[in-house]
């Protein structure tokens, strides 16, 4: 496989072919360069997706990947149904960020409605805020307040 080389031409000469490359898999020492944003728009990479992220969201990763791991392969109804019925305080956070997930796929990337799916529901801690209790003695006790970053993909089914 010859190297790849991401220049403005280049990209747009042989459009087909860098995609084909990047849609392959990959062996561990052949490994094609990591395109930048503006290389990613050229190409048309991440237009079959809707993409949102909500950040420093104030429950637990452990917490938010219960009801994540739920709607994770459903059907964008089901996953509304699935969130409004889910008695769980990550609930109404993820019910937003999936309708925001949804409106990026239908509004940015021109996805239809009827076919998009939840490809991908993640969460990843954010940073961890600290505050101390006082305990016996003069002593203290540490308290660990746990942020998530939250990440949901809609796909169109084919």
């Amino acid at each position: 496989m010859e190297k790849i080389i991401l220049s403005r031409e280049n990209i747009e000469s042989n459009r087909e072919a860098i995609v084909e490359a990047y849609k392959a898999p990959q062996k561990r020492s052949n490994k094609l360069p990591v395109p930048t944003k503006k290389q990613k728009k050229l190409l048309g990479m991440g237009k079959d997706q809707g993409i949102a992220t909500a950040k420093y969201i104030r429950i637990t990763p452990r917490k938010m990947k219960i009801v994540a791991d739920l709607i994770k392969g459903q059907s964008i109804d089901d996953a509304y149904a699935i969130l409004m019925y889910t008695p769980k305080a990550a609930s109404p956070v993820l019910t937003k960020v999936l309708k925001s997930a949804e409106a990026n796929a239908v509004n940015n990337n021109g996805l239809n409605r009827e076919n998009l799916y939840v490809a991908d529901a993640y969460a990843n801690p954010g940073p961890i805020i600290k505050r101390y209790i006082p305990r016996a003695r003069g002593s203290a006790s540490s308290i660990k307040k746990r942020t998530s970053h939250v990440t949901i993909v809609l796909k169109e089914r084919v």
